[in-house]
């Protein structure tokens, strides 16, 4: 079986970390494939390879999986691990990937991922205030129902890859998710996967200016460690 998963850029996408970090991080080989934002609107050229003209996108042969929750249901029938073993365990990590895939929009949009760099961010939102008091909370019980140190118990399932752009996020805009959410953010980013991934964000040289647009509009950049 040989996997080719498709993704863009380090520094920006968060939707492509997550399939990325779940196939690292349980160990299922794939060949690592980026094709880049380069431009405002990459449509057309990422629909060459993708129905929905967006990354990420895992091939199968001759198949086709798109959408970062389509591609994880997909290997969880496939491989071991995707989800927790215990009932209640993973029927809280699917309701809380169910609810990250389809919420969290005033997160993303006040607080853009970008990895490499540091940011004072504007006055909070009502909306993004309550968004990061739910991803506080989510954090808070996932741990303390499971014990941790991963959201859903012992092991790293999807529930930590499909949360893993928070975590790049709390660091960038120094947000505040409480004593359990920080413990855990601290440890995904400890993880040598997502290590790897800000490696190679960092080593990026590819600038865009939408991404960039957007970074602007959340805030003054304070700290920058992009390769010039």
């Amino acid at each position: 079986m040989t996997y080719t998963l498709i993704t863009a850029n380090r520094n920006y996408s968060s939707w492509s970390l997550r399939p990325w970090l779940l196939m690292k991080a349980l160990s299922i080989p794939f060949a690592d494939r980026v094709e880049p934002f380069a431009a405002d609107s990459n449509y057309d050229a990422f629909r060459a390879f993708s129905p929905t003209g967006t990354v990420p996108v895992l091939v199968d042969g001759d198949r086709t999986v798109w959408d970062s929750l389509g591609i994880t249901l997909y290997l969880a029938d496939r491989h071991p691990g995707v989800w927790p073993q215990d009932a209640a365990a993973r029927a809280f990590a699917q309701c809380a990937v169910t609810e990250m895939h389809s919420g969290f929009s005033a997160l993303r949009n006040d607080c853009t991922m970008n990895v490499g760099v540091r940011v004072a961010p504007k006055p909070m939102s009502d909306a993004l205030r309550k968004d990061v008091a739910r991803i506080a909370e989510l954090w808070a019980q996932g741990i303390g129902n499971s014990g941790g140190p991963w959201l859903a118990g012992a092991d790293f399932t999807a529930i930590d890859a499909f949360f893993a752009p928070g975590a790049f996020r709390v660091r960038t805009y120094g947000l505040n998710v409480g004593a359990a959410g920080q413990a855990w953010v601290d440890n995904i980013l400890a993880h040598p996967a997502m290590q790897q991934w800000e490696t190679e964000a960092l080593a990026e040289s590819w600038r865009e200016a939408g991404h960039e647009a957007e970074l602007a509009a959340c805030g003054t950049i304070i700290a920058d460690y992009r390769v010039r």
